[in-house]
């Protein structure tokens, strides 16, 4: 069963990178049928997929037509398996802020961390890309988030992460909110250096980090 499960895993994952919807709805359900852990599915199929997919756009083998599709395959299979996620929904979800910080508009992790997010049931308000640090504090002050997801894939833009920890200590808010960074030039050094709560290196390590630093 295991090997089974792992080879529908490399096939779903396929399918995204391949921009084949119908085969990535065909082992979703194939999925559905042998009772295997939808969120399993997701994280060892669709969302490595995407994370392949995001790769071969770096690498400028893929630009953002494909991508776009690769997405499209992944959303379809997304569909078919979050109704079979496991777990308890009930009572109010807790609110994760997501966004690529001002100067950055490279959003492909950023779009893969919501998703992994929203599919563990978390509530996720995703400010979409080149967002001031202003904006990311008057957002969670307004929704009363727990988490400020901040992200980016330049060197350049990072000051900004740095100004979004800043401004919430100005307020005094800081302790109200958990500020999690991740992205191509961020390191676990730089989040400490800056004062935030944890770093991680993709999406189901995002996942993992508000997890635990919310003890869900």
């Amino acid at each position: 069963m295991s090997v089974n499960k792992e080879v529908l895993f490399k096939q779903l994952s396929d399918a995204v990178v391949e921009m084949e919807e119908g085969t990535a709805i065909e082992l979703a359900s194939k999925i559905v049928e042998q009772n295997i852990d939808a969120v399993e599915a997701i994280e060892k199929g669709l969302s490595v997929g995407m994370e392949r997919a995001g790769q071969l756009f770096e690498a400028e083998e893929y630009f953002i037509p494909e991508l776009l599709t690769c997405s499209d395959a992944m959303y379809a299979g997304l569909d078919v398996l979050k109704p079979h996620i496991k777990g308890s929904n009930e009572g109010e979800k807790q609110k994760v802020i997501i966004g690529v910080i001002q100067g950055d508009t490279h959003d492909i992790g950023k779009n893969l961390v919501k998703i992994m997010l929203e599919t563990s049931g978390f509530e996720v308000i995703d400010l979409g890309r080149d967002i001031s640090p202003q904006e990311f504090v008057d957002k969670a002050k307004e929704v009363d988030a727990k988490v400020i997801a901040l992200s980016t894939l330049m060197t350049t833009t990072m000051v900004g992460i740095g100004k979004v920890v800043a401004l919430l200590e100005q307020d005094n808010i800081r302790e109200k909110f958990k500020v999690i960074v991740g992205g191509g030039p961020i390191s676990q050094a730089f989040a400490e250096k800056i004062g935030a709560d944890g770093y991680a290196g993709n999406a189901t390590e995002a996942v993992k980090l508000v997890q635990r630093l919310l003890e869900v």
